[in-house]
């Protein structure tokens, strides 16, 4: 699998464990940065990985900042993004199981190691049910064409 990873400074270190066991794990990995610990903004780091899962250049993506809120709100600004913030097992697996996440967000201050680990394990072995799931899914694709819509001034809705 094909993964985006992307952090700021409050998510460098974990960040850094997660590279090293996607790489031992096989999978092809693309760093968007940060690579040092100094402060940066969320917002940075949140862009190229969604850009990234939007276009379908990367098969998934995962970001972590101090709580993992702000990088799943930025990331959730993208057309076909469905990022998740998760902070345990169960969090990651319904969130690929019912929603189908694509990106998964991490909070460096929120979780430990061995927790991130076990969700990240999680979340890229669990897969998308379908099922009653998929009318659910267009309707949040349905949101997205509607507001494109109304940001480039359709008004014929």
């Amino acid at each position: 699998m094909k993964i985006a990873v992307g952090s700021d400074h409050a998510g460098f270190q974990l960040k850094g464990k997660i590279l090293q066991w996607l790489k031992s794990a096989g999978h092809e990995v693309e760093d968007v940065g940060t690579y040092t610990g100094e402060r940066c903004d969320y917002p940075d780091f949140a862009k190229p990985v969604a850009e990234r899962v939007s276009r379908g250049q990367v098969d998934r993506g995962v970001l972590v900042c101090g709580s993992g809120i702000g990088m799943s709100i930025a990331a959730n600004k993208f057309f076909g993004v469905r990022a998740a913030e998760c902070f345990n097992v169960p969090s990651a697996e319904v969130s690929r199981a019912h929603n189908d996440a694509n990106i998964l967000c991490l909070g460096e201050r929120m979780i430990g190691e061995e927790t991130a680990k076990s969700i990240l394990e999680t979340w890229l072995a669990t897969a998308f049910e379908g099922g009653r799931h998929i009318p659910r899914l267009e309707k949040i694709k349905q949101l997205e064409r509607e507001n494109l819509k109304v940001i480039l001034g359709d008004s014929k809705r």
